[in-house]
């Protein structure tokens, strides 16, 4: 006899007894294939309340097979791909970051949809567990959840687990964008008068006048500070591995490139004033100096902390009436002054970091919408002087 093509499949209607009573269903069988060794055919069944079900899930299953996209039924759980993701498919990923994955699997993803068959995740499902989230948690916070996820299940299309990412058709809640409060000129003179002769004075101005993350300024080292050329190469940052650890280690920027800025000659004379005091320091305690070549460190040569630095700053900005103010709006003051300053985007974002120029214009827009009003004010004033009104 001929062999059954691959993709034939034949439904029939079964009764069983359940519990003492009897269930009626249906069922279809297909064939996948060939087992190379015995030569006997590889059957698959579906099962269904009716036979139209069955009959368009058949339809849908030889469709595939005779496309050759089909993929076997699989029965591990949402919770046992995730186990295997984390452990397999994150190396190239930022030990922090994985910390971050890590943690949003155990507390979110998992109690909700571990247990779920990677496989008959759908839409929808994802859909309700996003729903349910923003009940508790921010939207901010229900995208990087979804990020997560997506992420996960995106690599188990990749390898042919699941046939499409069923968190691509999600609807997530809309993020609100938080007003920024840079320190203004007022607040920044306020703030240099506060910071003067403190431990961190260097590096809150450094911080304040170049735009650098924090980070990017606890990270830096004297190697990648060229005063012959007035350059500062930012290529690393000093993480911890986790919110908490005593570890530190040195990782790539944010953006994963190394750039390198041009501060202002006050900022690079600012450098050199801070190098020869650190030098001093350096032979007062000779032999005791770490000599890990940071440009910030306590006394003894040893990197700053975040903690440490982000605390001390949080004491002077309350001390100027900006207890709201946090670390990072020294970077923001930095950018809004630099673009009323008249630079353009383009260097804005180099600076920065950021990966486009478009980004820089979505976090600062209103900056340059107030740029255009008051070009539009001067504009009126010329006008009036050439008319003579």
């Amino acid at each position: 006899m001929a062999r059954s093509a691959a993709g034939a499949g034949t439904i029939r209607k079964k009764t069983v007894t359940r519990s003492g009573k009897p269930y009626t269903y249906w069922e279809a069988r297909y064939t996948v294939g060939y087992d190379p060794g015995t030569g006997r055919q590889i059957q698959r069944s579906i099962t269904g309340k009716t036979q139209k079900e069955v009959a368009q899930k058949l339809k849908a299953v030889t469709a595939a097979i005779d496309a050759g996209t089909y993929i076997p039924p699989s029965k591990m759980t949402v919770g046992e791909w995730l186990d295997i993701w984390q452990q397999d498919y994150l190396g190239g990923v930022k030990p922090r970051t994985v910390d971050s994955y890590k943690t949003t699997v155990r507390v979110h993803i998992k109690p909700a949809l571990g247990k779920i068959k990677l496989e008959t995740l759908t839409a929808h499902t994802v859909q309700s567990f996003y729903n349910g989230l923003s009940e508790r948690l921010s939207p901010k916070s229900v995208k990087n959840v979804h990020g997560v996820l997506h992420r996960a299940l995106s690599q188990a299309v990749r390898i042919g687990y699941i046939r499409f990412n069923p968190a691509d058709a999600c609807e997530l809640p809309r993020i609100e964008k938080k007003e920024l409060r840079p320190l203004d000129e007022k607040e920044s003179r306020a703030f240099l008068e506060a910071i003067q002769g403190h431990r961190f004075e260097t590096l809150y101005k450094m911080t304040l006048f170049t735009g650098l993350r924090e980070g990017e300024v606890l990270g830096l080292k004297w190697d990648r500070v060229d005063f012959q050329r007035g350059t500062i190469l930012i290529d690393r940052q000093l993480q911890q591995p986790r919110q908490g650890s005593r570890d530190y280690f040195l990782a790539s920027t944010k953006s994963g490139k190394a750039r390198t800025v041009t501060p202002a000659p006050w900022v690079m004379d600012l450098l050199k004033h801070h190098g020869a005091a650190q030098a001093k320091q350096r032979l007062k305690v000779g032999t005791l100096w770490a000599g890990e070549d940071y440009v910030f460190t306590d006394e003894l040569g040893h990197h700053l902390t975040q903690p440490a630095v982000y605390h001390a700053y949080k004491k002077v900005v309350a001390s100027i009436g900006r207890p709201d103010a946090r670390f990072h709006d020294l970077r923001h003051s930095y950018a809004v002054a630099a673009i009323r300053a008249g630079d353009d985007i383009k260097t804005v974002q180099g600076n920065l970091g950021h990966a486009t120029a478009s980004f820089t214009l979505d976090v600062y827009g209103h900056v340059t919408d107030q740029m255009k009003q008051d070009s539009a004010q001067r504009m009126e004033g010329y006008i009036k002087r050439v008319l003579g009104l």
